[in-house]
């Protein structure tokens, strides 16, 4: 398992972790976009449906799993990257659909995330890209915290409040505050 200096942002689906990811950038620190939200982006602009995109979902979470484990290892180990979700949260997507977590659990251990902000969530807001109840968000921010602890980390939660204080708060824990 290789250590890494990289920060997950973590959550149920609405729980502010994009607009602070947005924040982030903006800020100057490097980040990498959530890869099932480019994943459906990406499909939808090809005039495809949310409900065609997740027809199989064995294949759609496949597919995220496989886009994250290209994507991270890309990234230079040694820099601190911020990562909306990472391996890991294939964990939680899989149990939640019923499939079985073996391989995502497997490729968990590739790498060691130096930190876990889990956001606490906020109200569920649809949108194209977003397809969960508020029962089965409750339910996957549950399985996200037990995926990370299962694997070793401790799960730092962030509780609500403004996207910059929100973004402070993760800065503040890292000891960057106006430091990158």
């Amino acid at each position: 398992m290789k250590q890494t200096e990289w920060c997950v942002i973590t959550g149920a689906p609405c729980s502010g972790k994009t607009s602070v990811i947005q924040e982030l950038q903006q800020r100057g620190y490097q980040v990498v976009e959530e890869v099932a939200r480019l994943f459906i982006n990406e499909q939808l602009n090809r005039g495809r449906t949310l409900q065609e995109i997740k027809t199989d979902v064995l294949l759609f979470e496949k597919t995220i799993l496989y886009r994250k484990l290209d994507l991270e290892k890309t990234l230079p180990p040694n820099k601190r990257i911020f990562l909306d979700r990472a391996v890991p949260d294939s964990i939680a997507y899989h149990i939640i659909e019923g499939l079985n977590p073996l391989e995502s659990l497997e490729k968990s251990h590739k790498y060691r995330y130096r930190c876990i902000f889990l956001f606490d969530r906020l109200t569920l807001e649809s949108d194209q890209v977003r397809s969960e109840s508020d029962e089965k968000a409750e339910e996957i921010d549950y399985l996200l915290e037990d995926a990370y602890r299962r694997l070793g980390y401790e799960v730092l939660r962030i509780p609500v409040m403004p996207v910059k204080e929100r973004t402070d708060y993760v800065l503040g824990h890292l000891g960057m505050i106006n430091n990158h």
